[in-house]
């Protein structure tokens, strides 16, 4: 069984995310795309305005309808920041014998050498890198962020670069969706419409609980 990991603050979850990981299930022959929101992401110079419950809630309603996507929580169970390397250590202990595949954007990409414990990552896992929106970038050897380079080579067979354990590094372009999560929240806080930018279920979700539009003293509960 091919498992794809799909991590994110989802904040909220939108159609380029979940377009984005139907591409990638599709292109991959995935059995199932995990999507696993932040608790505490690592990365974000500013944390997310929503809970860790109210996130995970929002694509757990986006996503319910797509038999080839769930949703986990381990993340948010787990206390502290949310370190990519201890989800992928999970979840290759959890689906043992299945082959795992972490899922990533490119800007993500090019930061991953300052990611906890990056080296242990490759071994553990094949890596997907996905376009950016509007963009024309490619994947090569010299693209590939300098701390981690020498690992690779790539493998004109496989049209993938191979990590020196044996895994690959996949570069595949989707369908350009410039959507971002940072827009619907600007949109919201100033009382716009995000309809079409976000499955109705998270729309309605956002209008039931006044997510992103005023400053709240506590967190809702799911």
């Amino acid at each position: 069984m091919r498992i794809g990991l799909f991590g994110g603050t989802f904040d909220p979850i939108h159609w380029g995310h979940l377009r984005s990981a139907e591409e990638v299930r599709e292109a991959f022959s995935l059995d199932r795309v995990i999507f696993i929101p932040a608790s505490i992401p690592p990365h974000k110079k500013r944390q997310p305005t929503t809970s860790a419950n109210e996130r995970l809630r929002m694509v757990r309603l986006a996503t319910a309808r797509n038999p080839g996507f769930e949703v986990s929580d381990i993340e948010h169970k787990r206390p502290g920041k949310s370190f990519s390397i201890d989800t992928i250590r999970y979840f290759v202990q959890k689906e043992r014998g299945h082959k795992i595949y972490f899922i990533l954007g490119l800007d993500a990409f090019r930061d991953i050498d300052s990611w906890k414990d990056v080296q242990a990552i490759f071994p553990l896992c094949q890596l997907i890198v996905t376009s950016r929106p509007g963009s024309g970038d490619t994947l090569s050897l010299e693209t590939i962020p300098v701390a981690v380079r020498s690992g690779f080579c790539y493998d004109p067979r496989t049209k993938s670069f191979r990590h020196m354990n044996g895994t690959h590094l996949y570069f595949t372009r989707i369908t350009d969706i410039n959507i971002s999560a940072s827009e619907i929240r600007s949109r919201l806080k100033r009382g716009k419409s995000i309809r079409y930018l976000v499955p109705r279920e998270v729309e309605a979700y956002t209008e039931k609980q006044g997510l992103y539009r005023v400053q709240r003293r506590g967190w809702s509960q799911v």
